[in-house]
């Protein structure tokens, strides 16, 4: 699943991006509805679009908000648990199931937030 904004979207490196993949025959699909800080029904409506396109990885293009949702979706589309178990508090951590976490290619389009290194996702609450 490719996960970009509504705005970088229209731009002519998505359009090349995804005749890279084209070209490859790579199947893919396009969620493009990031908001600016996501929420948890943005995170829903990502994991409808990854599961009902039967993916099985994410390739997360954008500035701070697109990667963090994202991660997310690669995240939490497996999880049994809400995504608030996750939070990032003590050891809540190991709550999540490895196993059913999907693979994540990060690519920021913009500099200096470091989402695209950083193991968390920011979803506001």
């Amino acid at each position: 699943l490719f996960v970009t904004d509504p705005g970088l979207a229209k731009l002519p490196v998505v359009a090349s991006t995804l005749k890279i993949l084209d070209d490859a025959k790579i199947p893919y699909g396009v969620f493009s509805e990031v908001r600016p800080n996501p929420v948890e029904s943005n995170l829903t409506a990502g994991i409808a679009v990854f599961k009902k396109g039967k993916h099985d990885g994410v390739i997360a293009f954008g500035g701070g908000s697109a990667l963090d949702l994202g991660k997310l979706i690669a995240f939490q589309a497996g999880q049994t648990r809400p995504v608030w178990d996750f939070e990032d508090v003590g050891d809540w951590w190991t709550r999540a199931n490895s196993d059913v976490i999907a693979p994540i290619i990060a690519v920021p389009t913009t500099a200096g937030t470091g989402s695209e290194v950083g193991r968390a996702g920011v979803i506001t609450n």
